[in-house]
C-alpha cells in the first residue's frame, strides 16, 4: 500500500492521554494509533447521534481484537485535526450509553466552533 503524501495532524485531549494509560495503553500503543490516524483522519466507524465521532477498534500487539481498545475520535474536515478523546477496553465497555453519545455530540459542536473561529490560514488572501 502507497503512502498517503500528505499527513493529517493528530490532537490529544488530556481526557484521551489519562484514559489511555488507564486502561493500559502505553507510548507506543499510542504512536500506533496517531500514526494510522495521520494516515487515514476517517478511520474507524461513525458512531450515530455523536456529531460525527467515530469508533476505531485497536488491537495492543499480542492480544487480538477480543482483548482491544476502542478509541473515540472526531474528524470534522480536512481543515481541522483528528482529535483524539477517549480510548476504553473492550472489556470495561461494549458501546456508549445515548447520554455520552450526546456528551460527545456536544463536544464537537464545541471543538469545530473553537477550532474554525480561532484558526486563520495564512496567505490565502482572505
Amino acid at each position: 500500500m502507497d503512502e498517503p503524501s500528505e499527513l493529517h495532524s493528530v490532537c490529544e485531549l488530556k481526557s484521551f492521554r489519562n484514559a489511555a494509560f488507564a486502561s493500559g495503553l502505553d507510548e507506543q500503543d499510542i504512536s500506533l494509533i496517531v500514526d494510522i490516524l495521520s494516515k487515514n483522519p476517517q478511520a474507524g466507524d461513525v458512531m450515530q447521534g455523536t456529531g460525527g465521532c467515530r469508533k476505531l477498534r485497536f488491537a495492543k500487539k499480542g492480544t487480538g481484537k477480543s482483548g482491544g481498545y476502542r478509541t473515540i475520535t472526531f474528524y470534522g474536515g480536512s481543515d481541522l485535526p483528528v482529535f483524539l478523546l477517549t480510548v476504553f477496553g473492550k472489556s470495561e465497555k461494549a458501546n456508549l450509553t445515548k447520554a455520552e453519545r450526546n456528551k460527545l455530540a456536544g463536544l464537537t459542536k464545541i471543538i469545530t466552533d473553537s477550532y474554525r473561529g480561532r484558526v486563520v490560514k495564512v496567505g490565502t488572501g482572505t
